[in-house]
Order: C-alpha cells, then sequence, then structure tokens
C-alpha cells in the first residue's frame, strides 16, 4: 500500500494518477476533505490531517511506502508513527534551497527534516524541487480582473519546474528499484523569466497580459502582508534578490530518472489555462 498525502494539490493529484495508469497497486490518498476530493478510481480516499496524530495512525496501517510533502509543523513526529507503523520506504519532498540557501530559516527545518527522515531506519529518497510553475498561480486574481501581473526581478530566469515532473520522479521512487537512498535535484528543462511566463499564460488564454515590474520594496510590502516580512524577504532573495549558480543550475535528473523530458512552462500554462480565464 502507498499513501499519499496532500492528495489533492498539484504534485499529489498528478502522483495518484501516474500511479494509477502504472498499476501500481493499492494507493490511499490522504485528504482534508475526502467527499469533495476526486481521486482516480481504485484510490481509497482517507480523509485526516498530518497535524491529527490519532487519525494520522489509522492512515498509515498497512502502509509500506509514503508520499511526503515537507511542511513546517510535526513532520518528525510523522517519521516516528510511519516507521512505528511499518513503513518501509518514505519519498519526501523537500526544496532545492536546502543547498542553494541553508541559511534561509525554512531550508535549515528542510535539512533538520531530511537528517530525521536519513536517521529514521526506514529507507528513504528526497527529491529537492526548484520553484514550481503552480507558483504562477497567485497571479491568478490580477489577471483575470484586470488583464495585468506586477512582479519584481522581470528577466531573471529560473529553471522552474512542472509539478507533474515532481509527481512522475516521485512514482518511479515509489514503484521502480534503485531510488532508495537517493536525493535528487530537480528542475525544469530551461530558465524561464518572468516575462517569458507572463507571455506563455498570454497565449495560452489567447489575448494580452500586460506586465508591470515592481521595486523590491513595494513587492515585499504587498507580500509581507500575508506572510511575514522574513518569510518576503526570503521568497524575494530566491525568485531574484539572491541567485548564485546553484539555484539557476538545469538539472537533468527528471529525464534521467523517467526516461522523459522535463515539461516546458509554456506547457504547463496550456494546461492551466482555465485557473487565469
Amino acid at each position: 500500500m502507498i499513501l499519499v498525502t496532500g492528495a489533492t494539490g498539484n504534485i499529489g493529484g498528478a502522483l495518484l494518477r501516474q500511479l494509477r495508469v502504472r498499476g501500481s497497486g493499492p494507493v490511499r490518498g490522504l485528504t482534508r476533505d475526502a467527499g469533495r476530493a476526486s481521486f482516480p478510481e481504485g484510490t481509497e480516499a482517507f480523509e485526516g490531517d498530518l497535524e491529527r496524530p490519532d487519525i494520522l495512525k489509522s492512515a498509515l496501517e498497512g502502509v509500506s511506502s509514503l508520499f511526503l510533502l515537507s511542511s513546517v509543523g510535526m513532520m518528525t513526529d510523522t517519521l516516528a508513527m510511519a516507521r512505528e507503523a511499518g513503513v518501509e520506504h518514505v519519498v519526501l519532498v523537500s526544496s532545492i534551497t536546502v543547498r542553494t540557501h541553508p541559511h534561509l530559516n525554512a531550508a535549515r527545518q528542510g535539512a533538520a527534516l531530511e537528517r530525521s527522515l536519513q536517521n529514521s531506519g526506514m529507507a528513504w529518497t528526497i527529491l529537492r524541487p526548484t520553484q514550481f510553475a503552480s507558483n504562477t498561480l497567485g497571479w491568478a486574481p490580477s489577471i483575470r480582473e484586470q488583464g495585468v501581473v506586477r512582479a519584481p526581478y522581470v528577466d531573471i530566469g529560473l529553471p522552474t519546474i512542472h509539478p507533474a515532473d515532481i509527481a512522475a520522479v516521485a512514482c518511479a521512487a515509489l514503484t521502480e528499484p534503485g531510488h532508495r537512498g537517493q536525493t535528487y535535484a530537480l528542475t525544469g528543462p530551461e530558465r524561464v523569466t518572468v516575462r517569458r511566463q507572463v507571455e506563455a499564460v498570454a497565449a495560452a488564454l489567447g489575448r494580452e497580459v500586460s506586465l508591470v515590474e515592481i521595486s523590491r520594496p513595494e513587492a515585499h510590502r504587498q507580500m509581507a502582508s500575508f506572510m511575514g516580512d522574513e518569510e518576503a524577504d526570503a521568497v524575494l532573495d530566491l525568485i531574484g534578490g539572491d541567485v548564485n549558480d546553484e539555484l539557476l543550475k538545469v538539472h537533468d535528473t527528471v529525464a534521467r530518472v523517467t526516461g522523459s523530458p522535463a515539461r516546458s512552462f509554456e506547457r504547463w500554462a496550456r494546461g492551466n489555462a482555465a485557473a487565469f480565464r
């Protein structure tokens, strides 16, 4: 049995579909609202929350492999419960910032969680993706209402990754031999600037979308209002204010692990155009 956490998210949902296509055997999806979840046929919908140990214990019954999204909170407790439940292998989605920006608080927490997994006694595979293509969904309200994107660092290109490619590597790690004990840096096939992302969304919509470059202080004021000063500064560093060669590096891991080239941002935009209409 494979348990997929975050099963209704961009990565988890894609992973469930890919596991179904592969015929991987019994799969369970953990979601906060099983009644509203739309899972592939044959997937067991399990209602629960990683922050509810009593429910998680039930979700882990009979599970041999666990797909886990890194987040703040009770992740160390989750790993301990997984080991106690007899889970043999954990595929963890961490972040490339563990390597590129280890001084950031979120990266320190991610590194600590990676170490906890590596020392847990369970087999492990660690995925370290870069910026998600789906992060641009944050532009959706302004595109729908005003036909405009306001963003800083519009000409700095990052190797943005399609969430389905993270899922594809996770699917391979969960169903194929040779991936245990591996740490994979995951990126898209090339660097993509904000300017090009906006152009791709506009092309997918078949209408013009304007781009307005804003300053870091202006972007910080907007972001800090809902994520706080420290996190806003960290995000701004990662999208352009403190980039380095390691963050900008394009890796071929997706192609090597899955046998298929990494998906482009344009492909993501075409597949998600409805969110911007």
